[in-house]
């Protein structure tokens, strides 16, 4: 069968997918690592910053070498890490130390999702077609619906086998990105910019927008990892919710709204006034952590949960849009130096939230929990979430300074009036 651009974008689909499943798998076995191995929940945060540390690192060597040996050896090996990674998680523990082995495996999680956040989107970007904004968010929303997925069918496999068949969980997983090794092996796929018009990773930092875009993506995965990463144990430990519940109604409705936000943009397009929304999502998300967090109903606090995926799901792929718009030469490495600037956020947002929980737990913070009634740990998990909405707030800021600063001098020639419209739609 001749493959087609179709079948790229299929993989680039199942590629997201993948992404969900490597980034989003291991918080619903955190309670499983507390009570079978004895992981502390600062431990448990370090397993997630050590996620995404390796992720920037691998952000930036990727974005340095992809633009000179392609697409296609990077995505079929980030695919080939990712199963390694899944399948070392369900089988490493017991014959390794509980602990290094769980690092072990995130190391290898890590280098998956490095470099499929780096790859799949320029890949997708390069791909014939005009509306390259609405492709990008159509494109993130199977990261949202891969993660519903992921809650869905692993809240199913413990009703059916219970919490002590986990290890088979993992490796039913590493099925997806095992498939898509053979997909991206033979898909068709295309340079995002010819060699000889790259602009260089300099060039972009000399352009003060660059920066304010970079604060964008760092605060997008911020405001987005802070709560999709703790939602699960917040549900359970926070709010005192069954775990099934708890999934379902805490991360698996939080990506289906953060899914659905993505899928409206990708459908709508040109038609909606990008920054603007923007705007508006990170007013919503201050809302939505706040609900969340002093919410006396637990019920009302998952739908705080849920109300954070809708307004973060336009903000990684609305920052990357408004990146390639701005900056159309920027090629490969500019998507690296984003997802790096990205996963950053995505370190930073649950690395505070941790460190605020295990801060209280240990006696710290005393006034500031005084506004909470309940255990250290879930006081910990509500303040270190309050926190939080510092990062949707900063957000709002930097959207506010890029409309002052988005004028068509600080363009490339190669920019088109509508990006230019996107940028200035004050």
């Amino acid at each position: 069968m001749r493959l087609t651009y179709r079948h790229t974008l299929l993989a680039s689909y199942l590629g997201y997918i993948t992404q969900a499943i490597v980034i989003n798998l291991s918080p619903l076995l955190f309670v499983t690592f507390q009570q079978s191995f004895g992981v502390s929940i600062e431990r448990i945060a370090l397993l997630i910053s050590f996620n995404f540390i390796v992720q920037i690192a691998t952000d930036y060597l990727a974005s340095r070498l992809v633009d000179r040996i392609g697409f296609r050896v990077p995505v079929v090996l980030a695919h080939v890490v990712a199963v390694l990674g899944l399948v070392l998680l369900a089988v490493l523990p017991g014959p390794v130390a509980p602990y290094p082995a769980l690092l072990i495996a995130t190391l290898f999680l890590g280098v998956g999702g490095g470099l499929t956040e780096v790859l799949i989107s320029p890949i997708v970007e390069a791909l014939p077609g005009e509306e390259k904004a609405g492709a990008m968010s159509l494109l993130h929303s199977f990261y949202s619906w891969g993660l519903v997925c992921v809650v869905l069918l692993s809240t199913g496999f413990f009703a059916l086998f219970g919490r002590t068949a986990w290890r088979f969980l993992p490796i039913m997983w590493a099925l997806v990105p095992f498939v898509n090794i053979f997909l991206f092996a033979k898909v068709p796929l295309r340079p995002l910019v010819a060699e000889h018009e790259r602009q260089r990773a300099r060039t972009l930092f000399a352009q003060p927008i660059f920066w304010l875009l970079l604060l964008m993506m760092v605060c997008g995965g911020a405001a987005e990892q802070a709560m999709s990463q703790w939602a699960s144990l917040f549900a359970e430990v926070g709010l005192g919710v069954p775990k099934a519940m708890g999934d379902l109604l805490g991360p698996c409705a939080f990506a289906a709204m953060m899914g659905l936000a993505r899928v409206y943009y990708g459908f709508m397009g040109g038609k909606l006034r990008l920054r603007r929304a923007m705007g508006l999502s990170a007013a919503l998300c201050v809302v939505g952590y706040l609900i969340a967090v002093f919410s006396p109903w637990p019920l009302l606090s998952l739908v705080g949960c849920a109300l954070t995926g809708l307004a973060v799901g336009l903000m990684w792929p609305g920052s990357l849009s408004l990146s390639a718009a701005a900056f159309p030469l920027g090629g490969t490495a500019m998507f690296g130096i984003m997802a790096l600037a990205g996963d950053l956020g995505c370190t930073v947002g649950p690395m505070l939230v941790g460190r605020v929980s295990g801060l209280v737990e240990r006696g710290g913070l005393a006034r500031a929990a005084a506004w909470f009634q309940g255990t250290g740990a879930e006081t910990g998990l509500k303040l270190g979430l309050l926190f939080s909405i510092a990062f949707p707030i900063v957000m709002i800021v930097a959207i506010a300074a890029l409309g002052r600063r988005a004028r068509p001098s600080t363009f490339y020639q190669r920019s088109s009036d509508e990006s230019l419209d996107k940028l200035t739609d004050e």
